[in-house]
């Protein structure tokens, strides 16, 4: 089983609320605006931002 695309019409990013974006090759939501990516484990996404991986401006 793969992650639903669907439901990203429901996910936000929980500290701003924003949209997410999904990343198939690295299997990541990211929320451009806090610079975070959340990862999706087993499918679920993982959407704590004690979690969630900074991206730097190279990525």
């Amino acid at each position: 089983m793969a992650f639903d695309i669907k439901l990203m019409e429901i996910l936000a990013c929980p500290v701003c609320k924003g949209k997410l974006e999904y990343n198939k090759a690295q299997q990541e939501l990211i929320c451009k605006f806090d610079r975070l990516a959340y990862a999706i484990d087993k499918d679920i996404p993982v959407l704590l931002e004690s979690e969630a991986r900074r991206i730097t401006e190279d990525a």
